[in-house]
């Protein structure tokens, strides 16, 4: 999946939350310029790897839930 978001125009920002270490590294895509319309997420690490895609009103819901610390991250 991220394989075909870069594809399709995504491009990816590593957090500020990820470390410099080379653990905890997340990357997000502003995916609203493409025909995905929506935010993607994956592992720096393995950027051929797997990706999360959320809606732009699923990811607002998704970022505030982990304000409120409702996920176990």
């Amino acid at each position: 999946m991220a394989h075909e978001l870069t594809g399709a125009g995504a491009r990816w920002f590593k957090s500020s939350y990820s470390d410099g270490a080379g653990n905890n590294c997340v990357e997000v895509a502003d995916l609203t310029g493409t025909p995905y319309v929506g935010v993607a997420i994956r592992d720096s690490k393995e950027p051929e790897g797997a990706a999360l895609f959320f809606g732009p009103s699923s990811f607002s819901v998704f970022i505030q839930g982990i304000h409120h610390a409702r996920h176990d991250l």
